[in-house]
Parts: C-alpha cells; structure tokens; sequence
C-alpha cells in the first residue's frame, strides 16, 4: 500500500550540510505518520525527527537545531535538511510510515514500513 524511496545520502566534511528526499505513494502523509530513522552498526534504529498529519515537527535531542523535516504534499516528497553535521551523525538513514502515535521516540519494530536507507557519512 505505501511505498517510500529516499535518495541524497552521501560523504561530507564535518560541520558542511546534506538534505535527504523520500518520495512517497499516494495519500501517505494523510494516512499515516512519517519522519527519519537512523542506524550506525552495531547501534539499535533510533527516530531521528518526524512530522504528524497536520504537519508538528519533532526532532531527537541529539539534532534538534540543526536538522529540519518537512513536507511537499505536491511531491508527495519528504525531506531531511541537515546542516552542521557531526561524524556521530554517520549512519544509514531510513524514511518511515506508521499508523499510531507520532513520537520520535517510536520503537522501530513499530513502524509498518521503510524505504531502503540511504548512506550518510561525515568525517572529521
């Protein structure tokens, strides 16, 4: 039913700037939530920010400031900005749709669908 397809990863230096997209299928912002994961190996999936169905933002403790989700309905197009960028921020970054609660604290195993990560790496 949903589909979810990111892209705009990459390798930047530390403190330079990347934004990630995700397309999505029809009517998934109106349906359900969505924001970004991410993982580092060996590390759990952890919510990174997300946007509710009306359109509140919330954001982890550890980007809050320097990242920025948000949506084009036309598009049907979810984005990341991230600026400032740390190497702790290094880690495969994943879109996300789920029915329920619209926290960014959401247990990964919650979420009923991904896209297919998108790499992102910063060095020091």
């Amino acid at each position: 039913q949903v589909q979810l397809q990111e892209s705009g990863g990459g390798s930047v230096q530390s403190g330079g700037s990347l934004k990630l997209s995700c397309v999505a299928s029809r009517a998934t912002f109106v349906n359900y939530c969505v924001g970004w994961f991410r993982q580092a190996p060996g590390k759990r999936r952890e919510g990174v920010a997300v946007i509710n169905t009306v359109g509140t933002t919330t954001y982890s403790f550890s980007v809050k400031d320097r990242f920025t989700i948000s949506q084009d309905n036309s598009k049907n197009t979810l984005y990341l900005e991230m600026n400032s960028l740390k190497p702790e921020d290094t880690a495969m970054y994943y879109c996300a749709a789920w029915a329920g609660i619209c926290a960014v604290t959401t247990n990964s195993d919650s979420i009923n669908y991904w896209g297919q990560g998108t790499q992102v790496t910063v060095s020091s």
